[in-house]
Formats: C-alpha cells, structure tokens, sequence
C-alpha cells in the first residue's frame, strides 16, 4: 500500500496512516480483511454492548434489575448490604460452590496409597461464565492477525492471546466442515502456597482463567477473573524414600491422576467440539484448549514432567544440554508431547534402553495427562514466567545478591552512600522493583575505577533492565520483538564478561521471551502474578474462617466470595485535570513569601505579565488587549494533576499522576514531567507552582511555573532556579522521573525504565 493507496474504507492512507489498522482472521467463513482507524479498532460485533431495549423499564437493564433495586429500596438495604446479595446472586451462575471431592487410590510397593482431590470440572465452570450477560459479549472466539500501519507498511503486532500464532494454528487445525468452529481455551496455573503465618499449614490451589475474555478482564478481580478450581493434596515428604526414582515417579503419577478430575469433559469435546449458542445468535462449535500453563520452574517441571534443574536437559520448553545452558545465543530443538509419547512407548517396549533415553531427554517415566486433551502440548503450553523467572530470580536473587556482596567488599562509606541514596529513592518511589532503586543508588560508588567488578555487575543489570521492560511491553511489534532478540545477545555478552554470575535454567527460559510472545502474546498473558494474588484470600479464609480442621473445604467455602461486578472504568475524560485546590493568594503574596527561599519565583508579577502578553499568543490563544497584571491579581493554587497521554506502547490512553506540594507525607514532592515546548520542541521541567487563573476579557487558564532542563554532556541539565519558565499545563506530554548522573554534576538521568511508554520514547530518541 503506498502513499496514495486508499483502504477499504475510502479515507487516503497518506492522511491516515498513523491511526490504520489491517486484521483478518483464522476462521474460514469469517470475514475479510478489516481496516479500521484507531477510535475502531478493537470494537467489533462481538464487543459491542447490546441495544436497549425500549421498555418500560428503563434505564434498567431488564424487568429483573428494576425489581431488584425495587426490592433493595423498599428494604432500606446499604451499599453494603446490596454489594453482599449481589456477590451472592453472582455466584449462583459462577458456580463457586459446586467443588466435589474426589478419592483416588495408587498403587506404591504392593500398598494402595488414597489421596483426595477438591475439584470443579474445569468445563461446567467455563459454561457458567459462557452463560453470563455480563460477560457474554466479551468473549472473543477467532484468531486474529493485526497489524499497525507505521507510515510506510503494515507492521504485524501481538498483544492479546486471540492475536498469537498458537491460537491461529489451533484453530486452522479444527474440522473444517463445522461451521463457528472454534477454540475454547483455558488458562490453568498451580503452586503450592503457606495458608498459615508459620508455614506449617500449606495448600496447594490449582486456579483457571478463561482466555477467550479480554486480559483486563481475566485478570482483574471482579466476574470472569481467575478463581480455584482446585485444591491438590501435598504429598508427605518420606526421609526413607527421598531421592529413589520409583518414589519421584509415583508423585508425579499422583499429580497427574488427580488433575485429570478437572479435565472431565474436556477429553471427548476437545475431540468433537460441543455446539453451543454464543451471545451473538451464532451457533459455535467449541473445542477446550489447554493453551498456557502458568507456573514457576517448579510446577513447570511437574506439569511437564521433565527431570529439574539438575538433568541432563533442564529446559521444559527445549533440548539444551544442561552444559550449554550459559550459552543465550544458541537455540535448540523445541520439545514436543508427540516426541514425548514416543520415547515413553519405547520405554514401555524396553525398559533399560528406554531409561537411557528418557535421561537424555530428562524426562520422568510417565504419561502426562494433560496428553488426553487435544491441541493442548504441554510443552507448548509452558511460558517464561516473568515474576519467578525474572523478578525474583535473576533480579531478585542473583543480581540483588551479588550486588550487595560487592558493596560489602567496598567498604562502609560506599555502603552508607548507596544507602542513603536508596532510603530517599525507596521514600518516593516505592513501587520501582528493588533492583531498580539499588541501580541508580549504585552509579556514583560502583565506578570504574573504584570497584571494576561492581562496574561489571552494573552493566549486566543495565542489560537486564532492558530485558525486563522489552519483555514486559503490553503490545509488541516486529521492531520491539527484533530490539529484544538484540539486548540479549547485550545481556549474554555483559553476564560471561561477569564471570561470578552464572546460568541457571531460569535465565535460559528468557531466551524463549520472543517465542512464547509470538505464539501467546504479550507476557501479562502468561503471568502468574495475577495467580499470585488469588493466595491472598485463601490465606485470610485460613486464618480468620477456618478451626484448622478439613482445610480444603473451608478455604474453598470461604475464600472465594470475592468476585464483584466491575470490569473497568476511566478515571476521567480530557487530557489534564486539576485537584487538591489550595486557598487563593495575591500574586504579590506569591512572590514574597516564597522569592525568600526560593530563586524561582524572583519577579515572579512581571515573568507572568510578560507571558501573558507575550508567550501565550503564540499558543493559540488571541488577546485583544494587553493585559495589565496588578498586584492583588488573584492565583489560586494547586497540589495535584493527572495527565493522560496517548501510550506508545499499545497507543491507548494512559495516565500519570504528578505532584507539585511542598509537605506530602511529611516530605516536599515536587515532580518532572516532559513538556512539549514549542511545535518541534519537547524537553523536560521540574515542577515548582501549579495555578488557575482567570485573565480579564479571556476566561481562566490552567499555568505551571516550572525549571527547565536541557541536553547536558550525558543527560540533561537544569537551568538555574531563576530562569524558571511558565507554561500553560496543556502543553504536558506525561510524567517523567529524573536521577542525579554520578559521574556529571548538576545533570540528571531520564529513568526510562519507570514504565513501558517512557522506555520505548528513550529508545527511539536516542536511535
């Protein structure tokens, strides 16, 4: 498509490009290729909210919601009272209740050993939220290839699971005589967790989450979020058994006799498909998909049954001898439940021939039973986990790790330093992850020539925090996808150059970042934190509803009244929005009480008569007179601002929260944020004083008194206090946040890595 080209819908891509979007589907009888701009894209027949019906009733939903409020009025109900009844009536169709115990008996040296197992059948479940109305018209049944148009092609992108090759490549699998054959697929994530505040009294809840619902969706906390659809018994840990493969193996053969009580139904349909009528009047025939399992390494290996860490081939997604697991830039052979089957049935045929082979591969001898469901690889299934696997291990454990025994070896006023510098940015910036804080706390110690191996260990977490933020991007394109396949051949480079930190199976599984996001989208897909969250209230039902007798059962009774009825909102319309409104002051008040402390605000009545007058105009704004500014003119002050801003990432509406206040929790906070100056011009400022005004003859306006900054030797340089600017707060782009450069004083470091759209920004204005 060139320049000149038109799309379907008649408008000239060369005016367009920007905001065109091209998609097409994997079902057959579905539609064309699709071109849509962006206030389109993403809305389709299956998304869109249903018509009101004209009734009497409305603005009720229906006859039912009118007599319910009716009903709750009558009754002098509170919010409270009315969110309970209606948590309850919500899990009716959800299904909550309906966990059925199940016994299952294995044979272990000629004694039959019962275990039991809590389940919901994962199908039954998926039906109830299939039936909701709230839910309904969310579901999204076709696999879908989109693209974004960057101005001189269409550019393939990936961000939810419907967008990925994997559920492209199920569903061209499916029988093609049935027509609306589609993939009904499953999320399925377990771990062990401890219920009690000693770790004495553990659980073991298996949870689902359904991946045909948006991921704001699934992975939210009201209706069609992740719940328990399982409680697995943890096995006693015998001392005299430990270590013998015929013990390893019978846990494993337990595991898997007692997860296939969630999997009933699921064999026969995923084979013939189950005809079901869809919210949008079409009759579907729906397969279940087992189509991630999210786990960490652990469960990874119990789920795909491989040997562990220490085997011959670690890996449950590939082939990588143990030995080359060092080595990032290599690929290798990618496993395969079909490759699986056979060298088991080799195993069955020769027991000593087929035990070596099954070393190799680092494979258990038993059948998995997540085999029975059709499309449902396990190793296929498995994703790197990005809380375990990135966060907690290489950032969290190896990095941090290493990090502080470096400092311990530098000496005590290097350790103060850091500290102090990580106390004030942890004060402020708490949510950055830890390693973060510890980075730039770091800079100005862990020199070159101060401590070589701690100027090492720096560029491997430099490295690694672009790792992070490439891999966690909640859409990725052909470009981001070829940035992050290039960073880590940076990170495999900057890890052998730190010899001290080696490789472990969890670092390998990055390597496999780009293909899990290629055939599962984006990483928040396949993430167990949102998994991780749901521990929370079986711990609490443990604690504060259970007497420490059948634990399974009141946890799962207790535990699982959660759910509400919101599935999102926008916390305001507009770009900027003005609050935390202080007591209005004279100008001339202004400037003398803070021109003592402050340079900043130095002729501060005749920096803003001269804006006025003169720098406003060029903002589109025309006066019809010049503007005389006295001394009683009133500024009324402001605390707080949000700002939302188009996100490059996935080019949606974001927002930042900025603060300008001189006693925030006991502290002065007083933010940066990334001004557009001038039509080719964006910088960076510090805030110093937020303010409406109303000008005589033109109505009120929203300014901000602010220090710029400019390009620096490495970073960028503040001007000093008294060059302060005014600025309308219109011209805000977002947020930003600034670090002291160690090695230049007075410049600062934009810290690109505070969220996605800010990295991809530094990235593309430093190329």
């Amino acid at each position: 498509m060139n320049d000149t080209s038109h799309g379907t819908s008649g408008w000239p891509v060369a005016h367009q490009c920007r905001w065109l979007y091209k998609s097409r589907t994997a079902n057959p009888s579905g539609r064309e290729t699709l071109y849509q701009r962006f206030e389109e894209f993403g809305v389709t027949p299956e998304t869109q909210a249903p018509p009101v019906d004209e009734a009497p009733w409305c603005p009720f939903r229906s006859h039912g919601d009118f007599e319910f409020s009716e009903i709750a009025l009558d009754a002098a109900l509170n919010k409270g009272q009315v969110d309970r009844l209606l948590s309850l009536i919500t899990h009716i169709p959800q299904g909550d209740t309906q966990f059925i115990k199940h016994e299952i008996t294995v044979p272990y040296k000629k004694e039959q050993k019962v275990f039991e197992v809590h389940a919901r059948p994962l199908w039954d479940w998926a039906l109830d939220l299939l039936g909701n109305p709230l839910l309904a018209p969310h579901f999204v049944w076709d696999a879908q290839h989109v693209y974004k148009h960057n101005g001189m092609d269409f550019e393939h992108f990936f961000n939810e699971l419907w967008t990925s090759d994997r559920w492209w490549d199920i569903q061209s699998r499916l029988p093609p005589n049935l027509d609306g054959a589609a993939p009904f697929c499953f999320i399925l994530y377990a771990d062990k967790t401890k219920l009690s505040s000693h770790g004495t009294v553990k659980g073991y809840p298996v949870m689902a989450h359904r991946a045909n619902l948006p991921v704001n969706i699934r992975n939210g906390e009201g209706i069609g979020s992740g719940r328990v659809v399982g409680w697995l018994p943890i096995i006693d840990k015998e001392a005299s058994e430990q270590g013998k493969p015929g013990y390893i193996n019978f846990k494993r053969i337990v595991w898997h006799e007692l997860f296939l009580k969630l999997l009933i139904n699921l064999n026969q349909y995923s084979k013939t498909g189950y005809s079901y009528m869809c919210y949008d009047k079409k009759m579907r025939w729906l397969f279940p998909v087992i189509l991630i399992l999210s786990a960490d390494y652990k469960e990874q290996c119990m789920m795909s049954l491989i040997r562990g860490a220490q085997c011959k081939c670690p890996c449950p997604v590939c082939l990588v001898p143990r030995k080359e697991l060092s080595d990032l830039s290599k690929t290798h052979a990618i496993r395969s439940a079909k490759d699986t089957q056979a060298a088991l049935d080799i195993y069955r045929q020769n027991k000593s021939q087929g035990e070596e082979l099954l070393k190799v591969l680092g494979l258990h001898a038993v059948a998995n039973i997540l085999w029975i469901v059709d499309h449902s690889d396990p190793h296929d299934a498995m994703s790197v986990d990005r809380l375990h696997t990135v966060h907690s291990g290489m950032g969290g454990y190896h990095l941090d790790g290493e990090l502080k025994t470096i400092l311990d070896d530098v000496g005590r006023e290097a350790q103060a330093a850091v500290e102090k510098s990580y106390i004030i940015s942890l004060s402020i910036y708490a949510w950055l992850t830890i390693v973060k804080q510890l980075f730039y706390a770091a800079l100005h110690v862990l020199t070159r020539r101060a401590s070589p191996e701690g100027f090492r260990i720096l560029h491997v977490i430099r490295s690694y925090l672009q790792l992070d933020s490439l891999i966690g991007l909640d859409v990725h394109t052909e470009q981001t996808l070829a940035m992050l396949d290039a960073e880590f051949l940076v990170f495999d480079a900057a890890l052998k150059d730190y010899v001290e930190c080696a490789t472990t199976s969890n670092t390998h599984l990055w390597t496999h970042a780009q293909r899990d996001i290629t055939r599962k989208g984006v990483a928040r897909n396949f993430s167990t934190r949102p998994n991780e969250k749901l521990h929370s209230p079986l711990k609490a039902a443990y604690v504060l509803c259970s007497n420490g007798k059948d634990v399974a059962k009141q946890a799962l009774g207790d535990a699982m009244d959660d759910s509400g009825d919101d599935i999102g909102h926008i916390a305001f319309d507009g770009h900027i929005k003005l609050s935390s409104p202080q007591s209005c002051s004279t100008i001339q008040d202004i400037e003398m009480r803070l021109d003592v402390h402050d340079r900043a605000f130095q002729g501060f009545c005749k920096k803003f008569s001269d804006f006025i007058n003169t720098s406003l105009p060029s903002y589109g704004y025309q006066l019809t007179r010049w503007v005389t500014i006295l001394a009683d003119f009133l500024i009324h002050e402001h605390h707080y601002l949000k700002v939302n801003y188009e996100n490059t990432v996935d080019w949606r509406q974001s927002t930042d929260h900025l603060h300008c206040n001189l006693l925030f929790h006991g502290q002065s906070c007083f933010n940066c944020a990334l001004i557009q100056l001038t039509a080719e011009r964006a910088i960076f400022v510090w805030l110093i004083l937020m303010f409406k005004c109303n000008i005589p003859d033109n109505g009120t306006f929203q300014f901000t008194l602010v220090q710029p900054y400019t390009t620096g030797i490495v970073g960028i340089k503040a001007v000093p206090r008294v060059d302060s600017i005014i600025i309308p707060l219109k011209s805000f782009i977002r947020g930003a946040l600034l670090f002291p450069d160690p090695e230049h004083h007075g410049e600062y470091l934009v810290v690109k890595h505070v969220d996605s759209d800010m990295f991809l920004c530094m990235k593309s204005w430093v190329r």
